[in-house]
């Protein structure tokens, strides 16, 4: 992916006859993501990304499904399942204040407030309001809710996240990685 794209979704499967696909997305601004005009970047793994323009969008339990300028059919449209949909960096604009991009906090270091290294963020799971920072240390997987509570400093550009999590928190929540 190039370090100026952003992925937005992803093709879940096709939607009917008519070429339509279904995409699980990576954005918690749906309506400003996946709009009537808007041209997306449709990488296919082992190709080059095609773009092509949104013809028509309607939302179905929070998953855009859309026409693809260029997909009228099916078969089409399955072969595009699994395919990321990206928006090039000028596009997707300034996030509000103290909300970061997913792909910002990924390998972020994640310390106690004592500076103890608990591990390195993975992931970031569930929509803006309910965020988890999915993170890999020496004892497992832990999973940290990101409110600013808990999460007291984030600094991207440092690749450092602080943290002070209520009693119990981290022993709660540790995945074993031999489960």
């Amino acid at each position: 992916m190039a370090s100026d794209d952003f992925v937005v979704g992803r093709v879940a499967r096709p939607h009917g006859i008519r070429g339509h696909v279904i995409v699980n997305p990576e954005t918690d601004f749906l309506e400003q993501r996946f709009r009537v005009g808007e041209v997306l970047l449709v990488a296919r793994a082992g190709a080059e990304p095609v773009s092509r323009r949104i013809l028509s969008v309607r939302f179905h339990q929070r998953r855009p499904i859309l026409e693809l300028e260029g997909i009228a059919s099916m078969s089409e449209a399955e072969i595009l399942a699994g395919s990321e949909l990206r928006l090039p960096a000028a596009a997707v604009g300034r996030l509000p204040e103290g909300t970061f991009h997913h792909h910002e906090l990924i390998g972020c270091e994640v310390r106690d407030r004592s500076d103890a290294l608990l591990g390195r963020v993975s992931s970031v799971e569930g929509p803006m309001e309910r965020s988890r920072l999915v993170v890999q240390g020496q004892r497992g997987e832990i999973q940290i809710p990101m409110t600013a509570n808990i999460c007291i400093s984030i600094d991207p550009a440092a690749l450092r996240i602080v943290v002070d999590p209520p009693e119990g928190l981290l022993d709660l929540n540790i995945t074993s990685r031999s489960s």
